[in-house]
């Protein structure tokens, strides 16, 4: 376990701290307010690169730890999925108040101990599984995947995209579907294929997808990666590349698209204040544009202006619940159950299907 540690409790002051803001409880466990502060640990599953998904909460941790002098933070990466049972008891026998652990494949082992730790506070990313002290949280990223997808849409002049991914699971169909909306929104001729690397990081298998994509002619790139790979394989080959979880516009120089962003700190400081506050519940947490936990990073060099403004527009409609992403395609109605568990097929225009997992 590589282990860090940041604190700001040099003056530990448990009154004085915002309410939770767009949480609302689903199931029972409140937790004791502390006169002696907060202390959370964030378990990552890689080790913590510029880039990224784990990049992306070690960047929300550092901001509330900054923001929060209440507040005590350490963080454990590349934690294996079958060693971070013994990493939380660690946590735990030194009197750490909350848990999150920030990948997918945590879910189980964290369910299973949440029973035997009531007094302890368990928070799972991107899982479906709660408990009375185990609460689970996710963005609404593909609303903006969809948001890419309007800018490819009118950057594309062959009218070919691809999509290197992960794993066909429906959180990755989710944001493929939602990239090509996005495009169909502006462009109906627009069509897409996608390449499987059934790793979520493997930089040869993720270029040699790309300069698949490249040679069928796709002139525009997206992905489901935790590293650069794709991006700096499509800017090397002057196709626009888009990506996800934080920002790679160096990687991608003068052929940047963007990226959907995640800003998990807009779920980290309410959660952590209602811990704080004792008022913390179990949720289902899954918000959007409007909370401000999902985004789009700012557009490359080359992305003209009537794009952004474009991208803008439909944005500040989503947002406000103007229009949704669903709108018009096959999907348009599911319950956020379908569209969060259950989603296993592509939309219009996505060549072929999706693969079994």
């Amino acid at each position: 376990m590589n282990e860090k540690t940041i604190t700001r409790r040099s003056a530990l002051k448990a009154a004085g701290t915002a309410g939770l803001v767009g949480l609302a409880g689903c199931s029972g466990g409140g937790s004791s307010s502390s006169s002696e502060g907060v202390s959370a640990a964030f378990i990552y599953q890689a080790e913590v690169s510029d880039v990224g998904w784990d990049r992306a909460h070690e960047d929300a941790r550092q901001a509330v730890t900054e923001e929060f002098d209440w507040l005590e933070t350490e963080f454990s990466e590349a934690v294996a999925t079958g060693d971070v049972q013994r990493v939380i008891e660690q946590y735990i026998s030194s009197g750490t108040d909350v848990i999150f652990g920030t990948t997918f494949g945590y879910m189980d082992p964290i369910a299973e101990m949440a029973p035997d730790y009531p007094d302890t506070v368990f928070e799972h990313c991107s899982g479906f599984r709660t408990q009375e002290n185990m609460g689970r949280y996710y963005g609404r990223l593909y609303q903006a995947r969809y948001l890419c997808g309007v800018a490819a849409g009118l950057l594309t002049e062959s009218n070919q995209m691809g999509y290197v991914a992960a794993f066909p699971i429906p959180e990755l169909v989710r944001q493929i579907n939602a990239f090509m909306l996005g495009a169909r929104s502006v462009n109906p001729d627009v069509s897409m294929s996608v390449r499987w690397t059934n790793a979520w990081l493997d930089p040869p298998a993720v270029t040699q997808a790309v300069n698949a994509l490249l040679d069928e002619g796709a002139d525009v790139i997206n992905n489901h990666q935790t590293s650069t790979a794709a991006v700096q394989t499509a800017a090397d080959n002057e196709a626009y590349a888009f990506t996800y979880t934080t920002s790679m516009a160096e990687a991608g120089g003068d052929w940047y698209g963007s990226s959907a962003l995640f800003n998990w700190e807009e779920f980290y400081r309410p959660t952590l204040q209602a811990v704080n506050e004792g008022n913390w519940e179990s949720d289902a947490y899954w918000e959007g544009l409007d909370a401000g936990v999902v985004g789009v990073d700012d557009f490359g060099p080359n992305v003209p202006d009537d794009v952004v403004s474009e991208v803008e527009s439909q944005q500040e409609s989503i947002a406000n619940g103007d229009t949704t992403v669903w709108a018009g395609s096959a999907f348009e109605g599911e319950s956020d159950e379908f569209l969060f568990g259950e989603m296993s097929s592509y939309v219009e225009g996505i060549e072929g299907s999706v693969p079994e997992s």
